[in-house]
């Protein structure tokens, strides 16, 4: 075997998808799905299951949400332009608003989701690059990782040292109706999805240097491997999925109760 077919042997293996990332990623966007669905049967459609799955679950959403974010913040360092990327999402993301308000009123329309958040974080992440590079890659998880933690309380009306201190900011951040995107939301402010950039970008940012060794071929070896095949499909279309699971939900809504006659 000469050198040339050696190496287009090789070249496979240079590329090797990350499949456990997909199957995670497809895992969480499964959950937000479900997510998703209680929340429209139970606070758009009033129906009574709806809420009591919405509020059963509720606590559990920090945590596949910010899987998908994780994960998010990971393959920003497998593209290979973030600005790009996160322009283009930014337009996806104010294109879901509109339709949200069109479809579920003023009230229930998201204003800053999760598709929000990630679009900017994208940029961000873009635009800082050459400063990421001059940082230790286990000093920016560290670091992001603990401004998640501080900043995680904030739309509560505080920042926190868990188990030490409170530190509150100028009650006037919250008297304003603009500052809902970094984490500030201004009395009566309701988004049907809210994700601001306080605390997820810091968490969008760890995963960011965490996959810097993704990007140097330093996964373990098992996450190189397929496990679940659906929820790496689901993964590798989150995009999509995400952006048409909604409307499908609201038409399924729709149609039954044109057709069955549900109790609220």
């Amino acid at each position: 075997m000469s050198d040339s077919e050696k190496g287009q042997k090789v070249a496979p293996k240079s590329r090797q998808r990350i499949h456990f990332l997909d199957e995670l990623r497809g895992f969480a966007v499964f959950c937000m799905v479900f997510y998703h669905a209680f929340f429209t049967t139970g606070y758009v459609f009033k129906w009574s299951f709806g809420i009591t799955l919405m509020n059963f679950f509720s606590p559990a959403e920090p945590f596949f949400a910010g899987l998908f974010i994780l994960i998010s913040g990971i393959a920003s360092n497998l593209s290979h332009s973030n600005i790009e990327r996160g322009a283009k999402l930014f337009f996806i993301a104010y294109a879901v608003t509109v339709v949200s308000f069109f479809a579920v009123g003023e009230k229930e329309a998201i204003r800053f989701g999760i598709l929000h958040m990630l679009s900017v974080s994208m940029m961000l992440y873009g635009i800082l690059t050459k400063v990421s590079r001059l940082i230790p890659t286990i000093i920016g998880i560290a670091v992001n990782a603990l401004l998640f933690v501080f900043t995680f309380t904030v739309q509560l009306g505080y920042f926190q040292i868990p188990f030490v201190t409170r530190i509150f900011p100028p009650a006037e951040l919250y008297k304003t109706d603009i500052l809902y995107p970094l984490g500030f939301p201004g009395t009566g402010f309701v988004s049907g999805d809210y994700f601001p950039l306080l605390p997820w970008l810091f968490l969008f940012f760890a995963g960011g240097f965490l996959g810097k060794y993704a990007a140097a071929k330093k996964f373990p070896s098992f996450t190189y491997k397929k496990h679940c095949p659906p929820f790496s499909f689901i993964g590798r279309h989150a995009l999509i999925i995400y952006v048409l699971h909604q409307p499908v939900i609201f038409g399924i809504c729709e149609l039954v109760v044109r057709l069955l006659p549900i109790q609220k």
